[in-house]
């Protein structure tokens, strides 16, 4: 699975209707389609995409939203849902994480406590991570087998991203924009409602 293909799946999962559920059952159709390489090829993709959102910035856009509560898990889930919010989404966040202003369902969450704010709600979307494996899963013929399918799984992961590894020094780092800092995502969830 090339960069284009995953982003079209992401850019396809952003833009489908009905809840998380109903989208990853879609996304894990989508991969047993494939093969079982490709479901590796799509969580190495999926995993690198993540690495790129943990900044300084991103972190304080997102401390900022979920009033200061945001867990390394947190973000790491919060890291998948803004993969699957799409490319271009994506890649304005990565560019400024004052753009978070922008999507739709980060506004819907304006003006409200986090107890009030569904599950669903929460930009962080956890099982995003394990639909790959599922479908490599599926893919094996080993099912709900769980230890033997998950190592197979990671040692095949391990071996894609090790083959795509860049030599060290040589490393293309997305640094968000800092200098503006995050004055629409302050306005909209300012440091008092988040207590």
């Amino acid at each position: 699975m090339d960069d284009e293909n995953f982003w079209a799946l992401m850019d396809e999962l952003s833009s489908r209707p009905g809840g998380r559920h109903e989208r990853l059952e879609w996304l894990r159709g989508k991969l047993r389609d494939g093969t079982a390489a490709e479901a590796v090829e799509f969580q190495a993709r999926l995993e690198a995409a993540c690495a790129a959102v943990a900044t300084d910035p991103l972190w304080r856009a997102v401390r900022r939203i979920e009033g200061g509560l945001c867990s390394d898990d947190g973000f790491d889930y919060f890291a998948l849902w803004l993969v699957a919010q799409g490319r271009r989404t994506y890649q304005a966040v990565l560019s400024d994480p004052d753009a978070l202003a922008d999507v739709a369902e980060v506004r819907a969450l304006s003006g409200r406590h986090l107890r009030e704010w569904h599950d669903d709600e929460w930009p962080e979307w956890e099982e995003l991570d394990y639909v790959a494996q599922e479908a490599f899963a599926e893919l094996t013929g080993q099912g709900d087998d769980g230890d033997d399918s998950e190592e197979e799984f990671h040692e095949s992961l391990d071996a894609v991203q090790e083959a795509w590894a860049e030599p060290e020094g040589e490393t293309d780092t997305v640094e968000a924009a800092v200098r503006a800092g995050t004055p629409r995502l302050d306005a909209l969830f300012p440091v008092e409602a988040g207590s």
